[in-house]
This record gives structure tokens, C-alpha cells and sequence, in this order.
């Protein structure tokens, strides 16, 4: 089958093009502009891209055409072709369980954050166990070399988020998996371009959770409230609530080994590279994952304790005797602050610098400036980058200790201009889920040049 796909760049579009040509058919491609690393997966396996939509951009012989999420809307040249033409067209969600989940154990892991290095702690684990899961991750776990796969196994492990599924289906992208069994990390408000309210979300994770069979799992930390109340809108499959005394963890050496507890058994500790309570969690939410799928707990903790995290992901890009330089994907207040508590707590006497944009479609629009100060208050300096596209006055963000700043080389001054700092070691956190306009590679320059 020759089947071409709108957005094909995107995280989510991209992966599903590497299911399709595993599955043998031919995989062409448009999107606005192509990025790596997903724009260098594509190619290296062969598939066709077009950049910019236009009446041309779809081959003539396509039999099929899988349209992104609401991002290709009506009026797009490309989708206006397909639709005149009555070209075969379904969601990318769609395509996904109609072609590769209908007929497996679907594992999901939904929830506001940590929804990508939990997937990538589950199918390392079943990689470990030698299951030879299928797996479909919203990042690039380190572990392996592709962030899809069909896999061997009956399993298949995927990122399930709440955003809507297509410009003719507003429904959450995850209400097409069918999970057997549902991890849900956590939930707070986001994605103000699709939700009004937080009650609006927990409509879609109510709807989530009646998709679960009766022979499933649900897996949710009993701290979350909100998860709380929604499990209590009526829930028809059994519940393991991570964090009471028969599943729960604890960090010890500074987070750099944590222990498991499980009723009536000797707590299992071991090392790993992960830091950070947020991780933690992540952690107990994938070993009881697994768990429910046959894999004893000793083995998802050694498989642990050689997991490699994902890119973006509080990931060292750049490391010297003087700094440390970390990439980290945070996109909502409570992401801030769980992840420079976790670097505080294994670096307390150094220099925390962080480096925070705004980027996400939420934070542009200000509906957390209010936490902002707050999410931060563990680094020792934060510098603030405005983007073009913000909507609210960040000078309020300005203290002693928290700069603004809209240009980047502006911006990289100040970074090196507490190069020597007189404390241990100087860490550097940048924090954004866009490109930030190229910062980390130019910030690895420089300091090369120290």
C-alpha cells in the first residue's frame, strides 16, 4: 500500500511512518520543515518528504492518506486535495490500532508529565526480559536506536497522550489504544489550545479509563488527587495505587540508588542513572507495569539500573572540570521544580544555573506565570528567555536572582559570565520543549573554548 502522511515530522506521525515501512508499505511524507533527530530517522529508512503543503504534495497514486493532529486544519492545500479528490484518509490514532495494536497487550502511559521516560522504563524492561515488545515512544529513549518498533512479542508499549486526535476528531489521541493495562503518572492542566479547564481533561481520562477491560490494570500514584477523583467517577477494572504500603520506593545516596518496597518483602536497591523523585515514581509506575505482564520485579529493577534515560531529558551535553551542561525537555511548572529538586539533592553545594523558555502553547499564554518563581526557586540564579510569541509582560519574572532576556547571544553572555563561579562546580539547566533557537549547540561551543 502506498500511503502518504500529513505532519509526518511530528513525534507521534513520525513513528507511525517506521511502523508502516516495517510493515512493508511505502511511506512518503509532507510537513512545514523537517527537524532532527526524527527528519534523519525517516530518511535513513527510506522515505520520501516533501516540505510545505501544497495541492502537489500528495503522490497520485497514494492509496491512503493518515492526517495529524488538529495542526492539518481545513484550508490546508494538501488535505483540501485529498478531500476533493476522495482520497482514503483516517487519523494517525486511527491507523495505529486498526493496523498494530488490535491484536496486542496494549501497555499505555498517559498522565501531564513523565509519559516518555516511563514508556522507554517499560519496554527496556521487557527488552531485558527478552519479550521483544513493540513499543512507540514520544522522544528518543538512549536504550535503543529507533523510538518505534513493531516487536516480536504479544506486548506493545505506548506513550498515550490527551491531545486531540485530528481536525474531524476532537477526541484524546488515546482513547483509540485499548490499553490492557493503563499507567497513569499524574494530572495537572495543560494544553490550553485544546482544554478550557482541568475538568475537561479529566473528561477525556474518565472516558480513558472506560476503555479498560475488566481483566486489566489500572496503575496510579494514590497521591495525585485529581487522578483520585477520577477513578471515583466510576472505574470498572482492578487499581494498583503505587506510593501505600504494598508498592512504593524511596531514594537513597543522594538519588543515586533507590529502593522498592513491596508487602511482606525485603526492599530491592540498586544503582541507577536517573535523578529526581519525578523519576522515582516513574520508575515504581513501570516496574508494576511489568509486573502485571509477568516480569518479576528483580528483573525490571536490574534492567533499571542499566537504563540509559531519553534524550532531553535532564541529558549531559557537555561536561568539564569547570561545568556541566544539561538539556531538559520541562514544559510546566511542576516539571521545573521536581527536576532541580532532583539535581539539588545530588549536587547541593554547586552553582545551579537554570535557563527556562517559556515555550509551551500554556506557558506562552500565561497561565502559569503565577508558579513560575516559585517552580524555580532551587536554582541559585534563573535566567528567563522571552520568545517572540509570548503572550504576557515576563519582566515580572525579574529579582535578584532571575533575569529576563530576549536575545540569545545576550543570553549566552550572561551564561558565561558565571563560568567562574567560586562554588564546586557550575550546572548548567536548559530548559524548554522547543528548539530554543539553537542554544545548546552554542553553548557547548563556547565552552568548549574555556
Amino acid at each position: 500500500m502506498r500511503i502518504h502522511i500529513l505532519g509526518i515530522c511530528g513525534t507521534l506521525m513520525g513513528s507511525i511512518a517506521c511502523l508502516a515501512k516495517e510493515l512493508n508499505h511505502e511511506i512518503s511524507g509532507t510537513d512545514e520543515d523537517f527537524y532532527p533527530p526524527m527528519s534523519e530517522q525517516l530518511e535513513a529508512i527510506g522515505v520520501q518528504l516533501e516540505k510545505g503543503y501544497t495541492a502537489n504534495s500528495i503522490p497520485r497514486n497514494t492509496d491512503l492518506v493518515i492526517i495529524g493532529n488538529s495542526n492539518i486544519s481545513r484550508t490546508n492545500p494538501a488535505l483540501e486535495f485529498v478531500l476533493d479528490n476522495a482520497i482514503p484518509f483516517m487519523s494517525g490514532a486511527e491507523w495505529l490500532y486498526r493496523f498494530v495494536l488490535h491484536d496486542r497487550w496494549v501497555i499505555a502511559v498517559a498522565g501531564t508529565h513523565g509519559k516518555t521516560t516511563t514508556t522507554s522504563m517499560i519496554t527496556w524492561i521487557l527488552e531485558q526480559a527478552k519479550l521483544s515488545p513493540g513499543f512507540l515512544i514520544g522522544g528518543v529513549p538512549k536504550n535503543f536506536p529507533e523510538s518505534s518498533r513493531l516487536g516480536e512479542g504479544p506486548f506493545f508499549v505506548i506513550e498515550a497522550d490527551e491531545y486531540d486526535t485530528s481536525f474531524f476528531d476532537r477526541r484524546s489521541k488515546f482513547l483509540h489504544y485499548q490499553p490492557k493495562t493503563l499507567v497513569l503518572n499524574n494530572l495537572e492542566f495543560d494544553h490550553a489550545d485544546i482544554f478550557p479547564d482541568l475538568d475537561q481533561i479529566k473528561n477525556q481520562f474518565h472516558l480513558l479509563i472506560r476503555t479498560v477491560p475488566s481483566n486489566g490494570l489500572i496503575i496510579f500514584p494514590r497521591s495525585d488527587e485529581n487522578l483520585s477523583e477520577v477513578i471515583s467517577l466510576g472505574c470498572w477494572s482492578p487499581t494498583l495505587q503505587l506510593g501505600n504500603d504494598d508498592f512504593s520506593g524511596r531514594s537513597l545516596d543522594q538519588g543515586r540508588k533507590i529502593a522498592i518496597s513491596l508487602q511482606n518483602r525485603d526492599p530491592i536497591e540498586f544503582s541507577w542513572k536517573l535523578i529526581g523523585q519525578h523519576n522515582l515514581q516513574n520508575a515504581l509506575s513501570a516496574i508494576a507495569a511489568a509486573r502485571h505482564v509477568g516480569v518479576p520485579v528483580e528483573i525490571s529493577c536490574e534492567a533499571l539500573s542499566s537504563f540509559q534515560g531519553v534524550k532531553r531529558r535532564m541529558e549531559i551535553v557537555f561536561e568539564s572540570d569547570r561545568a556541566i551542561l544539561y538539556e531538559d525537555f520541562a514544559h510546566h511548572p511542576t516539571a521545573i521544580q521536581s527536576t532541580l529538586a532532583g539535581l539539588r539533592k545530588v549536587a547541593p553545594n554547586d552553582f545551579v544555573l537554570a535557563i527556562i523558555e517559556p515555550a509551551s502553547h500554556t506557558m506562552r499564554n500565561g497561565y502559569h506565570k503565577d508558579q513560575l518563581l516559585q517552580s524555580s526557586e532551587l536554582s541559585d540564579h534563573v535566567i528567563w528567555f522571552q520568545p517572540k510569541t509570548i503572550g504576557w509582560d515576563m519582566s515580572i519574572l525579574k529579582t535578584e536572582r532571575s533575569d529576563v532576556e530576549s536575545e540569545i547571544h545576550l543570553l549566552i553572555k550572561k551564561v558565561l559570565g558565571f563560568s567562574d563561579t567560586k562554588r564546586n562546580k557550575l550546572r548548567i539547566i536548559v530548559m524548554s520543549n522547543s528548539g530554543f533557537s539553537g542554544l545548546i549547540q552554542k553553548l557547548v561551543n563556547e565552552f568548549k573554548k574555556l
